[in-house]
Formats: C-alpha cells, structure tokens, sequence
C-alpha cells in the first residue's frame, strides 16, 4: 500500500520510531484518516501536525471539526488507537452507532489490535463525524 507523504517531519519522525510491527497498521489508520478528510473536506482540507506528541489530524478550516489523534496503545505491542476530544460526545454516539465493532477507552478512545482486521466503514464513518464534528452542530 502507498502512503501519502508526511508534510511534517516531526510526524515523519514519530511513524519511523513506532515498532516495524505496529508501523504498517498505523500507517493503514493514517491513510484512512486522508481518505475521510479528502471525501468530505476536499483535497488539502486536512492537518497533520503532532499533539501531545502523537500524530494529529484536524480540518484546516477553523470550526469544522475536531482532531483525531492516533497512537500506540503504551505497554502493548498489539495495540493502537485513534484518540478524540474527550469533551465531545463522540465515543457516545460511537457506542450507540457501534457497540459491537470497537473496544473503546473511556470517553476518549478506539482500541484496535494490531492482527485485526479494522472495521473500516464503521471506523470511516466515526472518523467523518469527528472531522465534521462543530460545523454539524453549528447547523442544529
């Protein structure tokens, strides 16, 4: 699979650190996270940058969306999970959407192993909602 260049080195440099045996899934969760961004907020419509020194994603246009943040499960080679603002209510609609396709962490996170395969529409899905997150509840 081909991923797309990094535009910051910073994130470049935290990628190449993860161990070569979570990398690829990491990469695989980068690469869907462009995909989401570029189908609902346009080709270049998507910040990569580093919070909390972890990979982050936020939509370029202030009041869009919220960042997603992903990383390596700390203390388990295996796991991996996308991380999202813990004052929203989103792992709360992904819970009522999805109970049965993510383990979820608290209020903040979805939990992914790395020898299982990603429930990618569902995860698509979560992941649009959080890159569209203000400007959806902006319109109620």
């Amino acid at each position: 699979m081909r991923h797309r260049p990094f535009s910051d080195p910073a994130v470049a440099e935290v990628f190449a650190a993860y161990p070569p045996t979570l990398r690829p899934a990491l990469l695989a969760l980068r690469t869907l996270i462009f995909e989401v961004a570029d189908a609902q907020l346009g080709k270049g419509g998507l910040v990569e940058t580093l919070k909390w020194a972890q990979p982050a994603y936020l939509p370029a246009k202030p009041r869009t969306g919220t960042t997603v943040r992903i990383d390596a499960v700390k203390g388990d080679p295996d796991r991996y999970a996308a991380y999202f603002h813990c004052q929203t209510t989103l792992i709360d609609r992904f819970r009522e959407l999805y109970p049965d396709d993510f383990a979820f962490a608290g209020n903040r996170a979805l939990l992914f192993e790395r020898e299982r395969k990603l429930p990618k529409a569902a995860l698509k899905h979560c992941i649009g909602l959080a890159l569209t997150y203000h400007a959806r509840s902006s319109r109620c």
